[in-house]
């Protein structure tokens, strides 16, 4: 159980190996969401990951004290890139044939990339 004096650490697992041995908690973004989600009110999270998510968690979640590991970390380029106008662009690419910015990768790389593909998409 959590301690009413302390925060606990809760991480991305892209951190560095060090991190990732000295936090409490570490899982992908959706075990980040559903571990806060399931907190208890009044508890404390550090969380490591990127900014904009922690900001929405703070906004998510008044009932409990969240602060991000780094407040001076850049956004995500990627991250901030997914959004309407250019997920629009990407299907409005594909539709015409130009596909933008392709993958190539071997073969048993990409079977076990849509293999993971499907499973996030069955828990979608």
């Amino acid at each position: 159980m959590l301690s009413p004096n302390r925060a606990s650490i809760l991480v991305h697992p892209e951190c560095t190996r060090e991190v990732l041995g000295l936090c409490d908690f570490a899982g992908s973004t959706s075990y980040i969401i559903n571990t806060l989600d399931q907190a208890a009110s009044g508890t404390q999270w550090a969380i490591g990951t990127e900014s904009n998510l922690v900001k929405r968690l703070i906004a998510l979640h008044p009932d409990k004290k969240i602060i991000s590991l780094n407040e001076n970390m850049c956004p995500c380029l990627a991250m901030n890139r997914i959004d309407l106008p250019h997920l629009l662009w990407s299907l409005e690419s594909i539709q015409t044939g130009k596909i933008i910015n392709p993958i190539k990768v071997e073969k048993e790389a990409a079977e076990n990339a849509f293999l993971a593909l499907e499973r996030m998409l069955e828990r979608a």
